[in-house]
């Protein structure tokens, strides 16, 4: 039997005139890995620092089984600023002791990308002092991680790492004997990690037993018995749900929840987005041109970033790019930015950026756009427009797309000065949608939203015929909202991943394991000899790289299209047939270009 950890009963706190939480009961026993899930201001934060007993509770108790080893990673650390990174994650461990654990090698290279600590000017040894704040929270997790713990208690670990940093994480907390509690919006990472999910609505804690998947599922049978039918049918759980069942197996964790009765739940949804129509409203708004980049290097002071990059983004394409922290991901999207801003005028460090005429451009950057602090978050949005289309005959007035997106009607009267950071990255997202553009740039548009606020975000860009690059370290929106993945590997080149993030994750593996291999041999001539191609070669490889890129563009459509057609005739049974047979060669035939595509990307 699995021993108690931590025991909160009728726990209540209260703010101001809220009651955050009201009464709540809850237990954390030995192997327990618990995701905490609900909106912004509901309250996960404080259930933590209470359970972790780092706040006090207005009334209830919080009891900790005696000699309990607890790690809490909170949203504000608390190192030492002159201390070095060596004293504060390793202490007084002498070099030969640490290297030797295989625990604390494991942690430094899954945070840091290798014992040397590289992107840290003087490695273990610097001060931290000088660091960023998302280098400090790395530090705090790693420091965490490597003591002994029975109960870790995390608050948005996943904040500052990029995929590979997630996978990571995940990988280790689940081999890891250690109980957890974890805040995070992450959906990916609680899939993958967690085995119960706590919601916090309302000033209650709602419990439900697997990862996300299950209890996206649990949820949104517990809202159809509650709804009415029309309730129902928009409910934006079922909507999801439908998308986890529908998609790659890879995407989610083995559901616990029954199978069948999740497909009878989502019978009647239909897919997220309608890829075929989106495409045709797309063209008709943007023409054939949206960005064609020819050649073009891009550079960040002396460093180059990218170098002959030549690549188009057509209408209606949705594109997820990934990639190594520092490999020109938001650069690229600058110069894309720019070159739209200034009508072609302004262009890259070499090469040509093309940027069609009827290309209206919102770009979501990493920054916060200052607003006058006493305007109020309606006036705000309605200062840009009072109506907006969002596609496929959706319109919605200021108000309505506030509250969308979390700004209840008292919300909306209240001055901007006085919104947290996430609601003002909502607001500033909310006001970019208003003004109706047709090229959307997302750069870490997740940052500080809670799951209930992303989902609400991808049903709206489900409808909206536009292109967009989406640039985040939250896999699951990534994989929700587009439909190609790219990657920037630190290698000064763009690559299309075929197989998505999964994908990008083995590359990167393999460069390690290769640069790993090759590391003692670096001052042999005959190591840097290794696999090279004649520039005549890359070149051509390059060019037919492209070729298979734009034919795979195009049997995708034709894929789409197939399947529309095989729905229209679904009683002529002979039509059926003639079809699915076109559609087999079709999907043969892209598996084929997939296979060539992977070939030259090898060599590229």
């Amino acid at each position: 039997m699995a021993v108690n950890l931590v025991n909160v009963e009728a726990v209540s706190k209260v703010y101001g005139t809220r009651a955050l939480l009201d009464g709540v009961s809850l237990g954390v026993s030995e192997g327990d890995r618990i995701g905490v899930v609900g909106r912004n201001g509901d309250g996960k934060t404080t259930l933590i620092r209470m359970l972790a007993k780092l706040e006090d509770a207005d009334t209830g108790r919080v009891t900790h089984n005696g000699g309990l080893r607890l790690g809490v990673l909170t949203q504000h650390d608390s190192l030492d600023p002159a201390a070095t990174v060596r004293h504060e994650v390793i202490g007084d461990l002498a070099d030969h002791e640490w290297a030797g654990s295989a625990k604390i090698r494991d942690v430094l290279t899954g945070l840091f990308g290798g014992l040397d600590m590289p992107g840290f000017p003087q490695g273990l040894d610097t001060v931290i002092g000088p660091l960023s704040g998302g280098e400090r929270r790395r530090i705090a997790l790693a420091k965490l991680l490597i003591a002994e713990q029975d109960l870790i208690v995390l608050d948005e670990p996943t904040n500052h790492l990029d995929v590979e940093g997630i996978a990571w994480l995940a990988e280790h907390l689940r081999t890891r004997r250690s109980a957890l509690v974890c805040v995070t919006h992450d959906r990916w990472f609680l899939d993958q990690v967690c085995t119960r999910m706590w919601d916090v609505q309302g000033g209650s804690v709602f419990e439900y037993e697997g990862g996300y998947s299950d209890y996206v599922f649990a949820r949104a049978e517990r809202e159809r018995i509650a709804a009415t039918e029309e309730t129902k049918r928009k409910n934006l759980m079922r909507k999801e749900l439908a998308w986890l069942r529908r998609g790659a197996p890879a995407r989610t964790s083995k559901p616990k929840f029954r199978i069948e009765a999740a497909n009878e739940l989502i019978a009647d949804v239909p897919p997220p987005r309608d890829t075929s129509e989106l495409m045709k409203f797309a063209t008709t708004r943007l023409g054939k041109t949206v960005f064609d980049l020819e050649d073009v290097s891009v550079q960040a002071g002396p460093k180059l970033l990218l170098k002959h990059l030549t690549w188009q983004l057509g209408p209606g394409d949705r594109v997820g790019l990934v990639g190594v922290n520092g490999a020109g991901k938001t650069s690229l999207l600058r110069a894309m930015a720019e070159a739209a801003r200034s009508a072609g005028d302004v262009q890259p460090a070499a090469g040509k950026i093309v940027v069609g005429k009827t290309v209206k451009l919102a770009y979501l950057s990493q920054e916060v756009a200052e607003l006058k602090p006493t305007l109020r978050v309606l006036e705000a949005v309605q200062q840009v427009r009072e109506r907006v289309d969002l596609g496929k005959g959706r319109e919605m007035t200021a108000g309505q797309l506030c509250e969308t997106f979390g700004f209840s009607k008292e919300k909306q009267w209240t001055p901007v000065g006085d919104l947290s950071g996430g609601e003002r990255r909502r607001l500033q997202l909310l006001r970019l949608l208003m003004d109706e553009p047709n090229v959307l740039f997302l750069d870490e548009p997740t940052n500080d939203l809670d799951i209930e606020t992303l989902t609400q975000l991808e049903d709206v860009l489900d409808g909206w015929p536009g292109s967009m690059v989406v640039i985040s370290h939250d896999r699951f929106f990534v994989e929700r909202t587009t439909d190609k993945v790219f990657a920037l590997l630190g290698d000064a080149t763009m690559r299309m991943l075929p197989r998505g993030i999964d994908e990008y994750l083995e590359r990167r593996r393999r460069m390690a394991e290769t640069a790993s291999a090759s590391a003692p041999a670096q001052a042999a001539p005959a190591q840097t000899a290794a696999k090279t191609v004649s520039s005549a070669d890359a070149r051509a490889a390059k060019k037919e790289l492209q070729k298979i890129e734009r034919q795979l563009d195009k049997v995708s459509t034709k894929e789409t299209k197939l399947h529309a057609q095989i729905a229209d005739n679904a009683t002529d049974f002979e039509k059926v047939a003639k079809l699915d047979a076109e559609l087999r060669e079709l999907i043969s035939e892209r598996e084929e270009l997939e296979m060539r595509w992977l070939e030259l990307a090898e060599d590229a």
